[in-house]
């Protein structure tokens, strides 16, 4: 089934069409002008079972540009700039901090430009078929002959540019390329935004990339050079070429797929090492796991609008609270946070201010609700596992159980958090040992006196 559809407002006031598909590492997947239109591709077979076996292991993102698909259209002043925008409007509207990018042809130049620009929001970069230079990224040997049939005949046109592109060998995926161009676009936006990013030239940019970049190039295709994939590879610090078979036009398929799939989870698990603490193997860590005393009566008694708007407050004063204390947001689950702390004290007195903000912030009625917002928590320790961005293992899992054993307002923490910092001023109650599901051991827990 076709993805919910949604839209996001960008910063210069275009309304962006997206949806996402998934539970994963981001990843947003950018066309390049003349190619988008979130619904009709997903429409083609190839390309819908291409996105479902993605979303197995990551979160993915599809966007129309403005003038494309189901993206606002008939807006002028299409660039570079407003392409940036298009890309932030989307990673804003689902809250996303940092996303991996996956950019074809021109749409590379975008990402570049991006990445530089917001290295924040950047993760890695995939590009396919990029070139950074003053020309377009698909000159197909034809290209200047075509290029006038774009005014007087769109249909001829479409129908050569595809073949250009995929050649005489499979009539069928030629006369899908042709029809994909004609859903995206219509003749004048495609000749706007194609002309837009063709002659934009941002190879000066190229030694500021900071992030990691695979560069893909198609073995056999039959108009893209590989040098220009070598230029990118040898100007960008760290950058790797990736070599595909083939010569398939399609920006997205099971080669592409294979090849980001394995660099994006390396680059992920790199990061989660460093922001972690693990530098190589497991590594021990204090594990922090909240979560939001009936979540659900909440939000049905306060609806869509005001539930969102205590959460945002909820959301505000945990990040805050982890922030003062070292602590690393490993993900927000919509009730709760799961977090670790290279420091079992400095998990403690997280976990102490932030019930302690919650309280005088959201502790007395809010919007109806009797007894205010109240968050349960839980503390382990051990050696997490650091995979796909994300944090998995016993410790985790433990934390999670004991946390659910709280009521809200109530610290929970596991026996060796405990003698973790004894001697350091913390009060505890004995709760006795306790039988945690889905772990074969009972484990002692303490409630931490706040």
């Amino acid at each position: 089934m076709l993805p919910r559809i949604q839209y996001a407002p960008t910063s210069d006031g275009a309304s962006i069409a997206f949806w996402a598909l998934g539970d994963g590492v981001p990843i947003v997947l950018m066309y390049p002008p003349g190619f988008s239109n979130i619904q009709f591709e997903w429409d083609i077979p190839e390309f819908r079972a291409t996105y479902e076996n993605v979303a197995e292991w990551a979160t993915v993102i599809r966007f129309d540009q403005r003038n494309h698909g189901l993206s606002e259209r008939g807006l002028a002043g299409v660039s570079l700039d407003s392409y940036e925008h298009d890309l932030m409007g989307v990673l804003d509207r689902l809250e996303i901090q940092r996303a991996h990018l996956f950019a074809a042809n021109d749409a590379g130049k975008v990402a570049l430009v991006f990445a530089v620009k917001h290295p924040d929001r950047v993760a890695s970069l995939s590009l396919f078929r990029t070139n950074a230079g003053p020309a377009t990224s698909a000159p197909s040997p034809g290209w200047t002959s075509l290029a006038p049939l774009i005014r007087h005949d769109w249909h001829l046109f479409t129908n050569l540019m595809a073949t250009a592109l995929n050649g005489l060998d499979d009539g069928e995926q030629t006369s899908r390329i042709a029809q994909f161009i004609r859903e995206s676009v219509t003749a004048a936006e495609f000749e706007s935004a194609g002309s837009a990013l063709a002659a934009i030239d941002v190879q000066g940019v190229l030694p500021e990339v900071k992030v990691p970049v695979l560069v893909m190039h198609r073995m056999d295709t039959p108009f893209f050079r590989i040098d220009t994939a070598r230029q990118l590879v040898s100007t960008i610090a760290d950058a790797r070429l990736s070599v595909l078979p083939g010569k398939s036009p399609i920006a997205w398929d099971n080669a592409v797929v294979e090849a980001v799939r394995a660099f994006v989870l390396e680059v992920a698990a790199a990061e989660n090492r460093a922001r972690f603490g693990l530098r190589s193997g497991n590594a021990f860590r204090t594990i922090l796991f909240t979560d939001i005393e009936q979540h659900g009566d909440l939000l049905r008694r306060l609806g869509d609008a005001g539930g969102r708007r205590l959460l945002r407050e909820h959301e505000r004063i945990t990040r805050d609270a982890l922030r003062a204390h070292g602590g690393s947001e490993v993900k927000s689950m919509g009730d709760g946070f799961l977090a670790s702390f290279g420091s079992a004290q400095r998990a403690l007195e997280c976990a102490i201010t932030l019930q302690r903000a919650l309280r005088e912030e959201l502790g007395t009625e809010t919007e109806g609700l009797p007894n205010g917002l109240r968050v349960r928590v839980g503390i382990n320790a051990g050696e997490p596992i650091a995979e796909d961005d994300d944090l998995f293992g016993t410790a985790v899992i433990a934390a999670a159980r004991i946390a659910a054993l709280a009521e809200g307002g109530e610290i929970l923490v596991a026996n060796v958090v405990r003698e973790l910092v004894a001697g350091k001023g913390f009060l505890f109650n004995d709760r006795g040992e306790q039988p945690l599901r889905g772990l074969e051991d009972p484990v002692r827990v303490w409630e931490l006196r706040w």
